[in-house]
């Protein structure tokens, strides 16, 4: 099998909202149209009864217009959101490059969000200096903040 990476998907409690903090903050761009999807094509494909959702694709920074996607997607009927826990299994964060992972931490809380642990500089071994913190956007979706820094 041959594949490409295409997007990931995000469900937000408000999706407006949500994808103009990824444009603003970490510098995401709108792939136009939105989408407002419904149908029993739907509800087959997601075992979500009556689903019905509304969204955008964001082109992610640093990718050309056929780079991967960040798809915001809302629900008219949600499911309570689950704390963040960092060895939960499954899909645990999206991660970001920054110039500065201070800067960046300051601009999301600036914004509504928060910080889920630590700021924490380290070596890792064969691959250089990072600093790295797991930020939350607005709605407690978390942000991995990345700055390498090359060995001399």
């Amino acid at each position: 099998m041959q594949a490409r990476f295409v997007h990931t998907n995000l469900i937000a409690r408000d999706w407006r909202k949500l994808a103009a903090f990824y444009c603003e903050i970490l510098g995401c761009s709108p792939v136009y149209p939105t989408r407002d999807l419904s149908g029993q094509w739907l509800d087959r494909a997601t075992g979500v009864p009556n689903a019905h959702i509304q969204g955008i694709h964001l082109l992610l920074p640093g990718y050309g217009a056929a780079g991967p996607t960040l798809e915001i997607f809302q629900y008219d009927e949600e499911v309570p959101h689950q704390p963040f826990i960092a060895n939960r299994p499954g899909y645990g964060h999206v991660a970001f490059a920054v110039g500065s992972v201070e800067q960046a931490l300051r601009e999301i809380i600036n914004a509504g969000g928060g910080l889920a642990g630590e700021l924490v500089s380290t070596i890792i071994p064969g691959l250089g200096g990072i600093v790295f913190a797991y930020a939350t956007d607005p709605e407690g979706n978390v942000i991995e903040l990345q700055q390498w820094i090359a060995q001399g």
